[in-house]
């Protein structure tokens, strides 16, 4: 090739090959590769083993590929078989080769006829071979037979399409003789893939088992079905010779006698056979390699590029060092208890624009979903009028009350306030969660030590556990602190002269921003299919309204509700459904849109649920009320013959319970997220920080010890990057500079309308008669003929044509490298000044690359 760097591209490629194969996908590089399509029984087996020389490849009826073959051809002094997944044993005997291809593919696929993508890496060496890398892929079929899916044909499809769709791989199509070349399987789909023929090389196996009187001349001329890399005939041993052992090498000697002496194929026979197709792969992957190599070379450097960080942590990493153990057991402990502080706290750098943190979780459990709770086990208005009015008649006894008693409002007032304890622990339960939640997502960088990371989840679980006992402890201790004493003097507490007013007060409290916008969103109303399913739009939450737009312009209003009357209800989620749902409803069951008595919300999560559940509860939609069975247990007469003084004094102790509640409440929900952070949150951020390495450091060696997938992934890695090193090293020595043969221009297909080739079957006459005094290859390369030998021996016994221009050749072929030029198969190099007496050339040229070039073998 005029480099001796050149040799080296081959071997570059399958070491990259196996250092991939071995991380899977962690190093996304197209190689380039010749990948072997064809049907079943096409001969694909037959004519790999031919460039090996062996037989090794498993044989039998229906798929017997069933995983892909990644097939390294070396050429070495030795011969003998290595696989990528056990490297250690070389394989002299090539049936235990053929052995572990079988084992392997049971090992994936099973014992049955299914298929797998995950390849086989198989390497020979041998002095037999040229340098050359193929895949060999299952043959595509139509029937699924014995226990094969039914969609073998799309599995096995989209295998191939796995491989082909690249752009730097290389099609070996293979098509036998015996059949229709308009039906070959390979060649329709790489025409799917490879469109302008770019990739695509046909093969035509079997010549040797057509018809008598028959032949593939037109096809192997490239005239019937043009490719621009052309066809090259192989005839591979047939089934008695597979069975009766015949060896290769004399398989091989019959091939070559076959296409000297046939007379459809003997003056083209240099440019067929096996050994001309290994030469012509070989010749054709390795300039495809150099082609591919600039952006080959692009994406290892970024490659390594992103690996040289990683890589410097671990080039002097010693497992079994004290001090590395001690340094990293420091580093991780300090980098946890930061990763906790940043998700509690927040932080400017490296946000997390996709979820909400811990933090965040937190803060929306302070300040929406627990005051939803409280708000949730507000007293029921008939219930709490019947308690007061019971509490009142007892206070009393047999005397007639001249005033309101103040022990009666006392016994309803601590009776709310201990209903206020099962908000409380819910609350502090619900941030547990959350920090044991982050806990675990702070632990996520510890996955290279196991046995470390659930040692400190379990540390720091434990604390926290413990520190919730103390602070559910303290919590309730505020609420028996409120019951301990009600204060009436309290700044906020309304008193019993401003008592009879509250009414008139809350009804218009609601009103005093009747324009203000509380919440904006997307929400999803939930109907029936039969009315037109779920629908998304855009809801705006006022004070006095809730309204619903097409979309965010808010231009164009679906529907406004009226909040007055209006409850919140929980509605339980779907079966199908994803979405998290709650109703609005009419307390006076009065439909609420349209035909609807209630109306389903969704949102994506319960998150949003519960904020939009809050919001509601700021414009003054509450939750409903679980009726109890008091109003039952009440006889009629004192539920309508309550006198005025009793009802006056109901109403004034109403009133004071709901302003002194409401103390109480805003109390709570200000000392609740104090109490939770300076008892629970600051006390495990000061326990990780100051006493976490303490409980971890008396059992660091075994706490240190790496997982066999962290060290496994870390020696993969350090192999990827020694391979991309030197596959970088490698391309730099090579010179940009070499001379290669260029890609066949595209092939014209329009003559074929004009001029048909004539059928297969009426070609046998043709056969017969003596070579035409012009031969297409005089004609001018628009014959699609074959491409011209390097060095043309004598014709077998047939003597020269004097009719033709220059010394007579092989089969009237020049013999000398200055004729060759002058031919006008050459057109860019013909000077100018030569008149043009003989048409110019089409389009077609040569599909198989000139041996005229220097190659690897010269």
């Amino acid at each position: 090739m005029g480099n001796r760097g050149m040799e080296d591209l081959i071997p570059l490629i399958n070491k990259l090959q196996d250092a991939f194969s071995s991380i899977g996908q962690s190093c996304n590089l197209d190689l380039p590769q010749i990948a072997v399509v064809g049907g079943q029984s096409a001969g694909k087996s037959s004519v790999l083993e031919n460039f090996v020389g062996r037989d090794f490849l498993p044989r039998g009826s229906g798929i017997v590929t069933r995983r892909p073959l990644v097939l390294q051809l070396i050429n070495s002094k030795s011969e003998h078989a290595e696989f990528l997944h056990c490297k250690s044993r070389k394989f002299v005997d090539f049936e235990e080769v053929r052995a572990e291809i079988e084992a392997e593919t049971d090992r994936i696929t099973g014992s049955n006829k299914g298929i797998s993508p995950v390849p086989i890496n198989l390497c020979v060496y041998s002095p037999n071979v040229l340098n050359l890398t193929l895949i060999d892929l299952p043959g595509m079929t139509k029937v699924a037979v014995g226990d094969q899916p039914v969609d073998i044909e799309h599995q096995i499809r989209d295998m191939l399409l796995q491989f082909i769709t690249k752009e730097s791989c290389l099609i070996l199509a293979v098509t036998p003789a015996n059949m229709d070349l308009a039906n070959s399987d390979a060649l329709k789909i790489a025409k799917e893939v490879d469109p302008q023929g770019l990739r695509t090389i046909g093969v035509i196996t079997k010549l040797d088992l057509m018809d008598e009187g028959t032949d593939a001349r037109d096809i192997l001329e490239n005239k019937l079905l043009p490719l621009r890399r052309g066809y090259i005939g192989v005839v591979n041993r047939s089934q008695k010779d597979i069975d009766g052992r015949k060896d290769i090498s004399a398989a091989l000697a019959a091939e070559r006698k076959f296409f000297l002496s046939h007379p459809a194929y003997r003056h083209i026979a240099e440019h067929m056979g096996t050994p001309h197709l290994q030469k012509t792969l070989n010749q054709q992957l390795t300039n495809h390699i150099r082609d591919t190599l600039p952006a080959l070379r692009s994406k290892m450097q970024s490659q390594l590029l992103s690996l040289e960080k990683e890589v410097e942590e671990h080039k002097s990493f010693r497992p079994d060092d004290p001090n590395r153990k001690t340094k990293a057991l420091l580093q991780m402990v300090q980098q946890f208890g930061v990763d906790f502080e940043k998700c509690i706290e927040g932080s400017g750098d490296q946000v997390d624009t996709s979820n909400l943190s811990g933090g965040a979780k937190i803060n929306r459990i302070f300040h929406e979903r627990f005051p939803y709770e409280l708000v949730r086990m507000e007293f029921d208005e008939k219930e709490l009028r019947k308690e007061i009015s019971y509490a009142i008649k007892n206070i009393h006894g047999v005397r007639t009350g001249l005033f309101t008693p103040d022990l009666a409002f006392e016994a309803i007032v601590k009776k709310q306030i201990i209903k206020l304890k099962g908000p409380c622990l819910k609350c502090i339960d619900l941030v547990i969660q959350e920090l044991i939640n982050t806990f675990r997502q702070c632990t996520d960088k510890l996955t290279s030590y196991p046995r470390l990371r659930e040692e400190t989840e379990r540390i720091v679980t434990t604390h926290v556990r413990d520190r919730e006992s103390k602070t559910k402890d303290q919590v309730l201790l505020l609420i028996d602190i409120e019951l301990s004493y009600i204060n009436t003097n309290h700044e906020d507490f309304i008193g019993f002269a401003n008592a009879q007013t509250r009414s008139a007060s809350n009804a218009t409290k609601k009103r005093v921003m009747p324009n203000q916008v509380i919440r904006r969103g997307w929400l999803t109303i939930n109907i029936s299919i039969m009315k037109g399913g779920s629908k998304d739009y855009w809801f705006v939450l006022t004070a006095e309204s809730l309204s619903w737009y097409k979309d965010e312009e808010e231009k164009e209003k679906k529907y406004m509700l009226p909040l007055d009357n209006l409850n919140l209800r929980d509605v339980e989620k779907g079966f199908m459904s994803s979405k998290h749902v709650f109703a609005i409803f009419n307390t006076e069951q009065r439909n609420v849109y349209k035909d609807l008595r209630q109306i389903e919300l969704g949102c994506d999560t319960q998150e949003d649920v519960d904020s939009w559940k809050a919001s509601l509860l700021r414009a003054g939609v509450h939750p409903e009320k679980s009726q109890g069975d008091g109003d039952e247990t009440m006889t009629s007469g004192d539920s309508v013959s309550m006198d005025p003084q009793l009802e006056r004094q109901v109403e004034t102790i109403r009133n004071l319970v709901d302003s002194y509640i409401g103390i109480v409440n805003k109390s709570i929900r200000d000392f609740m997220p104090k109490t939770i952070m300076h008892l629970m949150i600051n006390s495990a951020k000061n326990f990780i920080h100051a006493e976490l390495l303490a409980y971890l450091y008396e059992d660091q060696n075994s706490l240190m010890e790496e997982s066999p997938e962290q060290a496994q992934r870390r020696d993969e890695m350090l192999k990827m990057y020694q391979a991309l090193k030197e596959a970088l090293v490698i391309i730099g020595d090579i010179s940009t500079s070499t001379i290669s043969a260029p890609l066949p221009p595209p092939v014209n297909n329009d003559w074929l309308a004009k001029e048909p080739s004539p059928p297969t079957a009426s070609r046998a006459a043709a056969t017969a008669a003596p070579p035409p005094v012009r031969p297409p290859v005089a004609r001018g390369p628009a014959a699609g003929g074959p491409p011209l030998p390097l060095n043309p021996s004598p014709a077998f016994g047939v003597p020269s044509i004097p009719s033709r221009p220059g010394p007579p050749g092989a089969y009237g072929l020049p013999a000398d490298p200055g004729a060759a030029q002058r031919m006008p198969s050459r057109p860019a190099r013909i000077p100018p000044v030569i008149p043009g007496r003989r048409p110019p050339a089409a389009p077609t040229r040569p599909t198989i690359i000139r041996s005229s070039e220097p190659s690897l073998l010269d």
